[in-house]
């Protein structure tokens, strides 16, 4: 760090958790690609240097980021069974992320192996382990619903309208006849239901469906 970094840094007294605050008012305002260290550095009325100082590098903060999302995900207070215990950790967490605008797209290009993305997971491991034929099943149902859940939540956040009736105008009967037999359905904004039954239908097949050994 060289003295105008330091002077600047200790002039406006701001700390990493002022700058993840600020980044993700950039990103609720204007979403992910307005996600700059250059307009974070606006949002908080100091240099890019400062700014950079803290967060080391742009996948750095995004890490950072993405925890945090984690991190509103509370961990206490879930239901009983353990399919319920799963099925509420996963909607907590489909909600956090549709907290913030492009949420599961932040999420999504990230790997953060940080403290509260590695309490949320243990978390839906320990309720997973109880209901799972094997330690392999409850792992890589873990992945199964992360997966499913940040991909649903960013088509419910990314696709508009236009593109839905783009794909209804796109299919011909003849040429894709299947599909044109359940395009309602298969292009439903109820992403609740859809939520629901995905994660029933992963948790179903998980109690009975051993992982194979590898």
């Amino acid at each position: 760090m060289n003295k105008k970094q330091t002077t600047d840094r200790a002039k406006v007294g701001i700390t990493l958790d002022h700058v993840v605050g600020a980044a993700f008012d950039v990103l609720d305002r204007g979403g992910i690609a307005k996600l700059s260290t250059r307009n974070i550095a606006a949002e908080l009325g100091v240099s890019m240097n400062t700014v950079m100082w803290h967060i080391h590098t742009k996948d750095r903060l995004l890490d950072t980021m993405a925890d945090a999302v984690l991190g509103e995900v509370a961990l206490e207070g879930l239901p009983g069974p353990w399919h319920e215990q799963v099925a509420e950790l996963l909607r907590r967490l489909r909600r956090a992320m549709l907290g913030h605008r492009d949420g599961a797209l932040l999420v999504a290009g990230t790997f953060p192996a940080e403290q509260q993305t590695l309490a949320f997971t243990d978390r839906l491991v320990t309720a997973l382990l109880e209901g799972c034929p094997t330690l392999r099943t409850a792992a890589w149902t873990a992945w199964n619903l992360f997966y499913f859940t940040l991909g649903l939540v960013q088509e419910e956040q990314a696709t508009p309208p236009d593109d839905r009736e783009r794909l209804r105008g796109n299919v011909d009967a003849q040429r894709f006849a299947a599909l044109d037999s359940v395009l309602d359905v298969f292009m439903s904004v109820d992403f609740d239901t859809r939520f629901r039954f995905g994660i029933e239908q992963i948790l179903r097949s998980a109690a009975t469906t051993a992982a194979p050994e590898g």
